[in-house]
């Protein structure tokens, strides 16, 4: 009769041991699915969370997202056909069972488009040659002027007086404010309402803009809240100026 010692036995089930091994990923492909996730949640950040449209803008913010090299960045805009899209180079980490650190980098290919906010997960593709990208600082809008330079400008009118519409233009366009500025004017009985907005930088952001109402005995000068400076509210009209639109809830 032949003895069945332990070795013989570890030996039987050596093949299953291996076999079953070889279905746990590596600890490179591991880093990779980390690299894969980081480069998920930046899409999604970025689709969602910014009403940027030029390819420029958007290289420029994705550049500022932790742990994202910026590498290529490709299209206009996002409302061109093809839309924009950008190539991020992501870091991944993971550690073998005796504690090593394992650090690989992948690329992959982040697209927008003005018709949806998600477009899925980004695809890895082959990491383009050289150095990341380097992104400027962001642009300034146009800066309006100060409440007390404008007070100082407006011509005031006494009680029982008309606001002359003709003089107010003259004393705005006297201050030679920036040409991005754009300044609108309605008369309604003896009030003139003046609204100075600055051109905005990017959609779907809140207007800049400062509002004049010059009435007989009152020259006011206010900026509209938040939500009445979105595009569409018509906070930032003249109207607005005239009549102010009561506060939110």
């Amino acid at each position: 009769m032949r003895r069945f010692t332990p070795l013989a036995g570890l030996l039987l089930f050596a093949p299953v041991l291996a076999s079953g091994c070889g279905l746990m990923p590596s600890a490179e492909d591991k880093a990779a699915s980390v690299a894969r996730d980081r480069a998920g949640r930046m899409a999604f950040v970025l689709r969602t969370s910014t009403s940027l449209e030029r390819a420029e803008d958007l290289g420029r913010r994705a550049s500022e997202l932790n742990n994202a090299e910026v590498m290529k960045v490709t299209g206009t805009s996002t409302r061109d056909r093809g839309g924009v899209q950008i190539i991020v180079r992501v870091e991944g980490r993971s550690s073998t069972f005796d504690n090593q650190d394992i650090v690989v980098k992948r690329c992959f290919e982040i697209g927008f488009d003005h018709r949806t906010d998600d477009q899925g997960a980004p695809p890895q593709v082959e990491c383009p040659a050289g150095a990341p990208l380097k992104f400027g600082p962001w642009p300034k809008g146009a800066a309006l002027p100060s409440e007390a330079r404008l007070r100082k400008a407006v011509p005031a009118v006494p009680k029982g007086g008309r606001a002359d519409e003709a003089k107010i233009r003259a004393a705005v366009a006297g201050m030679r404010l920036d040409p991005r500025i754009t300044a609108d004017y309605l008369t309604v009985g003896d009030t003139v309402g003046v609204s100075l907005t600055a051109a905005p930088l990017y959609t779907n952001t809140a207007l800049d803009c400062v509002l004049v109402r010059v009435a007989p005995g009152k020259t006011s000068v206010f900026v509209p809240s938040r939500i009445q400076r979105m595009p569409g509210e018509g906070g930032c009209g003249p109207a607005n100026a005239v009549n102010p639109l009561p506060p939110p809830h």
